[in-house]
């Protein structure tokens, strides 16, 4: 089907599907297979030789896994998609189809403790260095001869910073290097980073865009807007091209995108299986519904729980007192997502109060479910940092992460009032 005059909720059922030319099945069939046939000697030849665009083997490509790879790439409004097994697996793909040893990355402080810590110590041990941009002015201030790419969240994780896309895209591209931007938490339907100057999008599948807490996956999603003749193991001879450079056989704007694929996810192996791209598929189709919902039943969770008198802060960019809210207006008109963190007076006693309390949320390491999840970062997620770590990255003992599902907002906030009310209670009162 084309896509061109198609809005987004069209374009999220049928966008990158076909009906089956076999069977006429309407809905993506799910091809759970290793391998594929090759009709003759020559066939096989074919295929591997990349003359024939076919299917091999399942790790490096399966045709249920394409469909969605089509509909994720016109839904960010890029042209390429990578269909991996984790969100974890495609920020370790794109990165590492950028970078090598002695190579250098700028990330933003405000990041997920996985990625952080994928930079910090893996990518160390690989020679590659990492500096954290704290604020909007360390992204040219702490660029390097070596730096090869900008690392960040749309929407960070937890404490809702948003980043100014267009105005980090332009530090990065001053300097030649491409903006990789984790898109998680706003979902193409808040923000497609690709319009607002990022040259590569990457998810956690798991979060929103399966959006049910039953399947991982993880995306890599890349436009035609970067020139990656820059980068030297894009353009020397590969061995696997006969001899050709990547940005010979595939031009300057696709080398990338191609070398990730083939080689780095194909080697590297964190496919997706077939079954878990059709969750992803199924979770997209519902994407524009369940997200606009879930950011608007968050920013009035946010709103009722900044008049609580049990709370010391409310991070949610959709609060005009959020150091983000102005970026967040202006990038996110349709909301800021539904992911939020609220500090509780009384510290982490008050916060284990609070999280032991709750009945209708789900103590859970996720987000994006529909259904209501709560954590405590301090204990779990940012458990192996030090305190002044912690504190430094605006981890209080008391803060609470909160995701927001589809219940009913009324049902959302009794439970959190009675938890509330749990909260400020002594330890050995009676209930």
């Amino acid at each position: 089907m084309t896509h061109a005059p198609y809005g987004f909720t069209t374009q999220q059922v049928h966008a990158g599907a076909e009906p089956d030319p076999v069977t006429g099945s309407r809905v993506t069939p799910v091809h759970l297979t290793a391998g594929f046939v090759f009709d003759d000697f020559e066939h096989a030849r074919a295929r591997f030789a990349g003359e024939d665009d076919g299917y091999v083997y399942t790790r490096m490509g399966n045709p249920t896994t394409a469909a969605v790879e089509r509909r994720l790439a016109v839904l960010e409004g890029g042209t390429d998609a990578i269909l991996l097994g984790t969100g974890q697996a495609a920020i370790t793909v794109a990165l590492l189809g950028i970078l090598g040893a002695g190579d250098h990355v700028v990330a933003a402080a405000d990041l997920y403790e996985g990625s952080r810590g994928l930079l910090l110590d893996n990518f160390a041990r690989l020679g590659i260095a990492v500096d954290f941009a704290a604020g909007p002015g360390d992204w040219e201030r702490l660029v390097r001869p070596t730096t090869r790419a900008f690392f960040a969240e749309s929407v960070a994780n937890p404490k809702n910073s948003v980043l100014d896309v267009p105005a980090v895209a332009a530090v990065a591209h001053r300097h030649g290097v491409p903006l990789v931007v984790d898109n998680t938490f706003a979902t193409p339907y808040l923000l497609r980073p690709l319009e607002h100057g990022a040259d590569v999008v990457v998810h956690s599948a798991s979060k929103f865009l399966a959006g049910h807490g039953s399947a991982l996956g993880g995306a890599v999603v890349t436009g035609t807007g970067f020139d990656w003749s820059g980068f030297a193991h894009l353009t020397d001879p590969a061995n696997v091209l006969a001899g050709m450079s990547w940005v010979e056989r595939h031009g300057p704007q696709r080398a990338y995108v191609e070398h990730t694929r083939s080689v780095v996810a194909s080697r590297l192996g964190p496919a997706i299986s077939p079954f878990n791209a059709f969750l992803v598929q199924q979770g997209l189709e519902t994407l524009s519904l369940r997200v606009g919902r879930q950011s608007a039943t968050a920013e009035t969770v946010a709103r009722w729980l900044q008049a609580r008198p049990e709370v010391v802060g409310v991070d949610h960019a959709g609060l005009p007192g959020h150091p983000s809210h102005d970026v967040a207006r202006r990038l996110l008109p349709r909301g800021t997502g539904a992911v939020l963190s609220v500090t509780l007076e009384g510290g982490r006693a008050a916060a284990q109060r609070f999280v032991d309390a709750v009945q209708l949320f789900t103590r859970m390491t996720h987000v994006g479910d529909v259904r209501s999840l709560v954590i405590h970062p301090a204990s779990t997620t940012h458990a192996h940092r030090s305190e002044d770590e912690r504190l430094a990255a605006g981890i209080w003992p008391g803060l609470v992460r909160l995701s927001i599902g589809l219940e009913e907002p009324e049902d959302l906030l009794g439970d959190l009032e009675q938890a509330l009310v749990a909260s400020r209670e002594r330890e050995g009162a009676a209930a």
